[in-house]
């Protein structure tokens, strides 16, 4: 670590907040589950930073995901497991064994021919893993259960589209859509809460179809959502405020009326 100064630092810093004796009692406290939610959290951070544009704010976003990493390492050394090294060896190793066109004698013709490459590496890794644990390899090794639920439901379609398993275009989800949002009334009707609760999945998982199809990454697309319904409903309420009434004051109409000013007013 001699020429990463500012890296052996901050391991070094990480070790005295674990050191049963002198550190943190929070961080010694810490385990790998109870320190993954901020792991997530400070991922989701850095995305938020870099749809924002914000260097100043990517620059602390990505320290702080850093820092989870350095965590998880050093929880993982004490546990006699490895060390942050180990963990920066392997993905070295990793990207020179996927990169075989920068790092070998392989030719690759574009981006989208490096994307396809890039697949069957890691394919042929997931199959290599399943055959040593004795499973049986399914194209949908990989995708992992903790990932937010419409990335997952992503990539699991686009896996299953690997192997022919998809729509030839975008219409037929838009049918399959209707034919789930009629599912959903069904269900709804009847009133029991399970099949709700399954017709809504179902349905949200055809809308990511749909956008997969569309090529729309549909995470981003509902955080953009998120974000003019936040923008548009603070704008409500100061319309409200302005006209000397509140959203817990004002009639669902009223606060329809201004809905639609603060939606005119974006153009």
């Amino acid at each position: 670590m001699s020429d990463a100064p500012d890296l052996k630092r901050l391991l070094d810093i990480m070790a005295r907040l674990r050191d049963p004796d002198r550190g943190c009692p929070w961080d010694r406290a810490q385990s790998f589950a109870t320190i993954a939610p901020y792991t997530i959290e400070e991922a989701y951070e850095v995305a938020e930073a870099c749809e924002r544009g914000d260097a100043a704010a990517l620059k602390d976003e990505l320290g702080d995901l850093l820092f989870q990493v350095v965590f998880h390492a050093r929880m993982a050394e004490e546990a006699g497991l490895f060390a942050f090294n180990d963990v920066a060896a392997a993905i070295a190793d990793k990207m020179l064994r996927r990169h075989p066109h920068v790092f070998g004698d392989a030719v690759i013709a574009d981006a989208a021919a490096q994307t396809a490459a890039w697949e069957e590496h890691k394919a042929a890794e997931r199959h290599a893993k399943a055959a040593a644990s004795g499973a049986r390899p399914s194209a949908l090794d990989g995708v992992g259960a903790a990932l937010p639920a419409l990335s997952r439901a992503e990539k699991l379609q686009r896996r299953a589209a690997r192997v022919g398993f998809d729509w030839p275009e975008a219409a037929p989800v838009l049918d399959k859509i209707a034919e789930e949002i009629a599912e959903l009334r069904q269900a709804m009707a009847q009133g029991a809460p399970a099949p709700i609760a399954d017709e809504i999945g179902d349905l949200l998982f055809a809308v990511v179809n749909l956008a997969r199809h569309v090529e729309i990454d549909p995470e981003q697309a509902l955080r953009g959502a998120c974000r003019k319904f936040e923008r548009r409903f603070r704008r409500v309420e100061t319309l409200l405020e302005e006209a000397g009434s509140s959203t817990g004051a004002a009639s669902l109409e009223e606060m329809e009326a201004q809905w639609r000013r603060a939606k005119g007013e974006e153009g």
